[in-house]
């Protein structure tokens, strides 16, 4: 007789992760980036954590008390049971190593996936078929969709990612908690309009591709870390932590990024990357590049990071790459609306500003001028309303050739071409003036300067 083997699963750390966050305020910080309800093997341990990560969301108290009236809202409570909920707290031997337990509990769900992707792959290989390459892309598409899913990375800290271009970064010895009021961005015009960024305002920073928001949002974030000793938490869902820590090195260095890449620079520039080194790993940017990103875990992370280090400033790149609560009755609308609001009620919470990046739509490219407005913010007017200051990025360079801008202004000298100059609009203000800032905008760096700039090289 063969008997059925089960898949795998670990009851005894289900149990240890929900115990832990019934009895220590702390431990939904540390399994909520970890776990989903559906990671859980057991359905009635599923159901109490889904209630707990719920009551989470609404920062109500997490505890049997609490979780036993959120399963009886959702009629859970009779096949869970009071008693099962004092069971498991009375059983924890300990509530150190919740993280560990999450771990064990994740690791194993995606072996119940890969096992379930592995029916799915071996049925469609029995139905055979002349179409291999449709069979090979649905298996790849399966696979690929459980390693994308896996989602268990968080926050890096900038001097690991940059520890393979140097093998000393410097002693970054982190600053006291409790950081600067408001957050500058470093531009001495766009501060003067704005204010600085202050805290609990949501920033929208929008523009079309290779306008350069990533670049500029970046510029910020490294303005506040280096020149305020800010601590900045950085949420990369479009590039890799590698590739958005090359981008800073290279503007930071003023080494063209390709060559950079490629290891081709002079030793004049060798100096100038070795000082930006330091500079860099001495600075507190935390950056996570986890692609498949909720709000949820999103605003888990931070509260966390603000746990253990402090935080003063948050970056989304970018909104629009963001999933929602995964409710399957929300449009796309709907579920970037949930988003925005979200983000505004972290920056809240947290007390905190929060730049989150967003696309346009395309109706910029079907007008002339191509300069944006508040109209062409992508898939949601919410955004609009939930920010508090929306700005957006235009250079007239992107879109005109300098012969064609001189048949278009014959009495301006050829010298006033806008080559190398961005706007920053601010469209909204909720609490100041809006108005138009000029940068400066280095191509080969992808770097941001104000227009005032001195050029020396002292290294």
């Amino acid at each position: 007789m063969v008997l059925e083997k089960l898949p795998p699963h670990d009851i005894a750390a289900e149990e240890a992760v929900l115990a832990a966050c019934l009895v220590d305020s702390d431990a939904i910080f540390k399994a909520g980036p970890i776990l989903r309800p559906d990671d859980f093997y057991r359905e009635k341990n599923a159901w109490v954590y889904e209630a707990i990560q719920v009551l989470w969301d609404r920062n109500q108290p997490i505890n049997q008390v609490t979780v036993a009236h959120e399963l009886a809202r959702r009629d859970r409570l009779e096949p869970v049971g009071v008693a099962y909920l004092a069971q498991i707290v009375a059983d924890l031997a300990t509530i150190v190593g919740v993280e560990y337990y999450a771990q064990i509990v994740a690791r194993d769900a995606v072996y119940r996936r890969l096992i379930s992707a592995a029916g799915s792959i071996a049925q469609r290989a029995y139905e055979g078929g002349s179409d291999l390459e449709a069979a090979l892309g649905y298996a790849e598409a399966l696979l690929m969709g459980l390693r994308s899913g896996e989602a268990l990375r968080d926050f890096v800290h900038i001097r690991t990612l940059l520890e393979k271009y140097l093998e000393e970064a410097g002693d970054g010895s982190p600053e006291p908690l409790g950081g600067p009021e408001v957050i500058r961005t470093g531009f001495m015009d766009l501060d003067t309009l704005l204010g600085g960024l202050k805290r609990s305002d949501l920033v929208i920073l929008a523009a079309r591709p290779s306008m350069g928001k990533s670049a500029l949002a970046m510029a910020m974030a490294r303005n506040a870390a280096v020149g305020q000793k800010a601590k900045v938490a950085v949420f990369s869902l479009e590039m890799s932590g590698d590739q958005l820590a090359q981008r800073l090195l290279a503007s930071e260095a003023g080494v063209d990024s390709m060559r950079l890449r490629l290891g081709e620079h002079t030793e004049a520039e060798e100096r100038r990357i070795m000082h930006a080194m330091g500079v860099l790993a001495a600075a507190d940017i935390f950056i996570d590049d986890t692609a498949l990103l909720t709000v949820a875990e999103m605003r888990s992370k931070c509260m966390r990071l603000q746990r253990e280090h402090g935080l003063d400033l948050v970056v989304v790149d970018y909104l629009q790459l963001m999933q929602g609560s995964g409710s399957r009755n929300e449009n796309r609308v709907q579920e970037i609306s949930m988003i925005s609001r979200t983000l505004k009620t972290i920056a809240r919470q947290l007390n905190v500003p929060v730049i989150a990046l967003s696309q346009l739509s395309r109706a910029v490219e079907s007008r002339t001028p191509h300069i944006p407005m508040l109209s062409d913010l992508r898939e949601s007017g919410s955004i609009e309303q939930d920010a508090d200051v929306v700005g957006f990025i235009y250079r007239e360079d992107y879109y005109t050739r300098r012969e064609d801008w001189e048949n278009q202004n014959p009495d301006r000298p050829s010298k006033s071409f806008p080559a190398g100059i961005a706007q920053v609009i601010i469209a909204k203000h909720r609490n100041g003036p809006v108005g138009t800032v000029d940068l400066r905008f280095i191509h080969k760096t992808a770097k941001f300067e104000d227009l005032m700039v001195r050029d020396d090289e002292p290294f």
